[in-house]
């Protein structure tokens, strides 16, 4: 899976292993339909602090389209785990959706074989 990390902010590239390695650990099973990850943090209120950390990671993922999903919190860490939650759950959900479980066929009583 290739991912490529995004951020203006100075302690980008103490950031950048870590994010890599939460994001590879959050998609390890849909490694194999999810090709690549782009991942940007902002901070938007700059050093004002507050709520204010935010986490877009844009999926491109085979058969489902890309999923872009944004999340904003107070620490880089809970909007990373945040967002990849949400782009993790809602891959598995449109790929439940494209391919419904079978139902086992039961056979009416009486009826042989």
């Amino acid at each position: 899976m290739q991912i490529l990390f995004k951020s203006r902010h100075p302690d980008a590239a103490l950031m950048r292993e870590t994010v890599e390695r939460r994001v590879r650990f959050a998609l390890r099973r849909l490694n194999a339909l999810v090709p690549r990850a782009d991942v940007q943090l902002a901070d938007l209120n700059g050093p004002r602090g507050g709520v204010d950390k935010r986490c877009q990671i844009e999926l491109r993922t085979d058969g489902a389209g890309p999923v872009v999903v944004s999340s904003v919190a107070r620490d880089w860490r809970t909007a990373l785990d945040d967002a990849l939650a949400r782009a993790t759950r809602h891959v598995l959900r449109t790929l439940r959706r494209a391919n419904p479980a079978r139902k086992p066929r039961r056979q009416l009583p009486g009826l042989e074989a």
